[in-house]
């Protein structure tokens, strides 16, 4: 599918946050090692809360759902022995289910996406498993994989955290289960430690103990612990409505988004105040977050490792931003379903932003003006990367088009519906 985005003058009306996809993906877990019965009400839907479904569904978790809530029947520490795992193109339900698979004889996490997910890294966790006693063969730390468990075990484990902190999660999911107790200590340095905050605040819910160290580098985790069955609520997502609130800071509007909590552990949730840092017209109160848009932007420094999955929506903010913007300690963005540092930029310059790229940063010499646009772009099947585009198409002369604008579906099906529903000139064409 191609998304046509047109020039739009004005964005208004009011939109209600989806689920967040990260609580809801770690919801279902903890629901399905837990014996017993969950609930889990206002899930997220997406491509990857429903790999998440399917995998545990086929690992022998029941699960039932009506239009507010889920059931679950968990299958504990006894996950079914199964031959293969589809994750689909979902890189988090991979890495958390590798975990998990260490309860199981054998079975292979098959390569279904070879150009997005088969391309990026899971050496890391391979070798923490592998610490445990658990035998992997894999193609260079990437997909196929064949993890063969049964006879993990607990101890000291080494995991690097410099390139994802999905790693360190899939241990501390995995570890409570073991007889033995367990040290993890996390080497190197440890990226998006805030979505490492809302595991530990999950685990908890679901009954787990874990002793973390101030700076989240060191744990200790008791052994032969039960996850609880339990009854969750899933909180508004933010990083997909970080592209919303992108999209009225850029244009004149008068928008709202409801659903978002001011006290989330979402590291998403400081897209409010870098908006707020770059001028926005934006109040935060009772869940709702108001934008009134259209006022002109100002440049910042940013540290994005505090709010990963809103980087892109607020680089693409800061293209008409007046002034040099900075997004710095941004490197693990590399390693996502693209490079999106080097291919994301490649597209916005296509579109007329004037961008740089270090290691691990982003320089944006703000265009208050707008841009030029008028070209066909390249989201690389990434769903943050078709969102952040669009943004930039609300403001180009030309407008955008941006192919294979159907993966936007990975983590929020309905984004261009809301943004439509809001005002934007957005045409849909399928191929």
């Amino acid at each position: 599918m191609k998304a046509i985005v047109s020039n739009t003058d004005r964005l208004q009306g009011e939109i209600h946050a989806l689920s967040s996809k990260n609580y809801t993906t770690r919801y279902l877990l903890v629901s399905a090692l837990a014996d017993g019965v969950s609930t889990i009400h206002y899930p997220a839907h997406s491509e990857d809360s429903d790999a998440m479904r399917r995998c545990l569904i086929d690992l022998g978790a029941e699960l039932h759902e009506d239009a507010e809530k889920m059931t679950i029947r968990g299958f504990g520490r006894h996950p079914k022995a199964i031959k293969e795992l589809n994750v689909g193109n979902a890189g988090a339900v991979l890495r958390f289910l590798m975990g998990t698979a260490a309860l199981l004889p054998e079975v292979t996490f098959v390569n279904t996406y070879p150009d997005s997910l088969g391309k990026r890294p899971h050496q890391d966790l391979i070798d923490a498993l592998e610490q445990m006693g658990v035998s992997v063969e894999h193609q260079n730390g990437r997909l196929p994989i064949i993890i063969r468990g049964s006879k993990a075990h607990g101890g000291l484990i080494e995991v690097s955290g410099q390139v994802s902190s999905q790693f360190l999660s899939s241990l501390l999911f995995l570890t409570p289960l073991l007889p033995e107790d367990s040290e993890i200590r996390v080497l190197h340095d440890l990226k998006s430690k805030v979505v490492i905050g809302q595991t530990l605040e999950v685990l908890e819910e679901a009954g787990i103990i874990i002793h973390a160290s101030e700076d989240l580098m060191h744990y200790h985790v008791p052994g032969g612990q039960q996850y609880q069955a339990k009854s969750y609520t899933v909180q508004g997502d933010y990083p997909g409505s970080a592209a919303i609130l992108a999209a009225a800071a850029v244009t004149n509007s008068d928008v709202r988004v409801t659903h978002l909590m001011e006290k989330s552990k979402q590291g998403e949730r400081a897209c409010v105040d870098v908006l707020q840092a770059m001028g926005v017209d934006l109040t935060h109160q009772d869940g709702i977050v108001h934008v009134r848009g259209g006022k002109g932007l100002v440049a910042g420094e940013f540290d994005g490792d505090e709010f990963t999955d809103a980087v892109l929506a607020m680089v693409a903010a800061a293209v008409f931003a007046k002034g040099t913007s900075r997004f710095y300690n941004v490197e693990n963005l590399r390693y996502k379903e693209c490079d999106r540092i080097t291919d994301y930029l490649n597209e916005l310059r296509k579109a007329g932003a004037h961008v740089e790229e270090r290691q691990s940063e982003i320089i944006v010499h703000g265009r208050p003006e707008g841009v030029e646009g008028g070209v066909e772009i390249n989201a690389h099947y990434d769903h943050r990367v078709i969102m952040a585009l669009t943004v930039v198409g609300l403001r180009s002369a030309q407008g955008l088009t941006i192919k294979d604008a159907h993966h936007v579906a990975k983590s929020y099906p309905q984004y261009f519906d809301h943004l439509k529903a809001l005002g934007a000139k957005i045409e849909l064409i399928e191929e």
